[in-house]
């Protein structure tokens, strides 16, 4: 069963926590028990493949869901159709003691294709289950890469509608152009002029909103999330951590039950709060190392205890992690506060009245036991691109090479020589113009989009990723652009609601 981290609403099943997306009185859902895997059953994961992990790590949380269904849908979403690498998140030694994890071989080069390939699938089932006869209308907030992966997950679903907000001129001009030429009968997409934290507060808004969602149901509407804020979105990241450890184990690179480390480049701080929970489940996890860009909010909670978005928002060349408000982190804290949903809503109050909040000595030093926060500039994120390409002929994203160079402050600071997973979260395509500049001391002028992917590919040796092929060639399909105070009535307008 699943419960709110505010302790306000009643137990509901996987089915209803994943068709709800959110709780409707406000908070997150999460699993009334973390199921714990034996050492035997994690050794015993480097003789599955990735699908069958996924399985059995599935129908431990999924108790409503049947085998056969669980199976269909794993198989739907995991195949060599969706993705071109036959491991899906295949594991690139960089040294004797580092490992990048590439988590964008799915169809839109971004690490949110590994959930957002069965979330539909999982979604489709929780609303059969759960006896809905209403149309179902997915709203996102997007910093990028959520947005594109949702809706290519979500196009043509049978009964379903998705809305993606993203912030105007704050993604790279892929992550626009992806989400803009998304085909689909049932496909939205809507620039608004603001940043992330402004499309996803106003999103959340509008989900504990009673009124307007009884004017949705009205009208035979009710609304669900593709955001991590949605548990049948976080679940599917869990799996890959367990398959990274396993592919070490099979590789004989570490011994059984010997801990790794884990870096993320984290912004909503779902990726890593996924690891976590696969490190209750009994995963050997040493540190999680989250790293931050200028916007480093995470960060300097980790080192103080005291979250404040009271701060200039900077745009930066990983922009899927400007991000000031982490919604995940809410689910953290209530696990390791042993579920006090008390404590969770004074600190979530504060946050939204004061724009802070400050976690008291015990959590903490809890939290300090098994995090790491460090951030990094637009510059040495950009010096870390060249440094690696010119040492290891491996080429990064801005995303991975904040993680990379977070890492390096880590061990500077703790001389900690584990082995340690880096989660590369995009594709270097994505964010071509920023790789490039690092690659080649130029900035790009008057080049184009394409002329830059084509000299990306050239540069590092890598084929253009499929998902990226031909962007020139679709037409822009989605140009609404609206104020954040709009984001309701422009809902209102695509649904056609008078």
């Amino acid at each position: 069963m699943y419960i709110s981290t505010r302790s306000n609403y009643n137990k509901v099943t996987a089915a209803e926590a994943i068709k709800l997306g959110m709780v409707p009185t406000g908070g997150l859902f999460v699993p009334e028990n973390i199921p714990v895997l034996s050492a035997e059953k994690i050794k015993n994961f480097k003789d599955k493949s990735y699908n069958d992990i996924a399985q059995e790590i599935f129908s431990l949380y999924l108790h409503d869901y049947t085998q056969s269904e669980i199976k269909e849908c794993v198989s739907k979403a995991y195949n060599t159709t969706n993705f071109d690498d036959v491991s899906f998140t295949p594991l690139v030694k960089l040294n004797d003691h580092t490992y990048i994890m590439e988590l964008w071989h799915g169809p839109t080069a971004a690490f949110k294709d590994m959930a957002l390939q069965i979330l539909p699938h999982f979604l489709s089932l929780a609303i059969k289950k759960t006896g809905v006869e209403n149309e179902v209308v997915i709203l996102v907030a997007t910093s990028g890469d959520t947005g594109k992966a949702a809706l290519e997950g979500f196009k043509d679903v049978p009964g379903i509608r998705i809305i993606t907000f993203y912030p105007y001129k704050g993604v790279s001009k892929i992550q626009e152009l992806q989400m803009n030429t998304t085909e689909g009968e049932n496909t939205y997409v809507v620039g608004v002029h603001g940043n992330f934290d402004d499309c996803q507060t106003t999103v959340k808004e509008i989900f504990s909103n009673e009124e307007f969602k009884q004017m949705l149901l009205e009208n035979g509407i009710e609304l669900s999330s593709a955001n991590s804020i949605n548990w049948g979105r976080l679940l599917p990241q869990i799996i890959y951590y367990f398959a990274s450890y396993s592919e070490l184990l099979k590789k004989g690179d570490i011994k059984e039950g010997e801990k790794v480390n884990f870096v993320v480049p984290t912004g909503n701080f779902g990726n890593i709060l996924a690891g976590w929970y696969a490190h209750k489940m009994g995963l050997p996890v040493n540190k999680f190392i989250c790293a931050s860009n200028e916007n480093k909010v995470l960060t300097d909670f980790f080192q103080t205890g005291k979250y404040d978005k009271r701060r200039e928002f900077k745009k930066t060349n990983s922009p899927s992690m400007d991000i000031l408000v982490s919604s995940n982190l809410e689910r953290f804290l209530y696990e390791i506060t042993d579920h006090d949903g008390d404590k969770i809503n004074n600190w979530m109050n504060d946050l939204n009245n004061q724009g802070y909040f400050e976690v008291d000595e015990d959590t903490k030093r809890k939290i300090q036991q098994i995090m790491y926060g460090n951030f990094t500039n637009e510059e040495q994120t950009k010096n870390v691109i060249k440094e690696t390409f010119e040492n290891y002929k491996y080429t990064l994203d801005t995303h991975t090479a904040v993680a990379l160079k977070v890492y390096d402050n880590y061990i500077k600071e703790t001389k900690d020589k584990s082995k340690t997973i880096i989660d590369s979260t995009a594709s270097p395509f994505k964010f071509n113009e920023a790789v490039l500049e690092a690659l080649t001391n130029k900035t790009r002028i008057n080049q184009s989009e394409y002329e830059s992917l084509d000299q990306l590919s050239k540069i590092s040796g890598l084929n253009l990723h499929f998902g990226l092929k031909d962007l020139d060639k679709k037409p822009i399909l989605h140009k609404k652009v609206c104020k954040k105070e709009e984001i309701p009535s422009i809902i209102k307008d695509i649904l056609n609601i008078k």
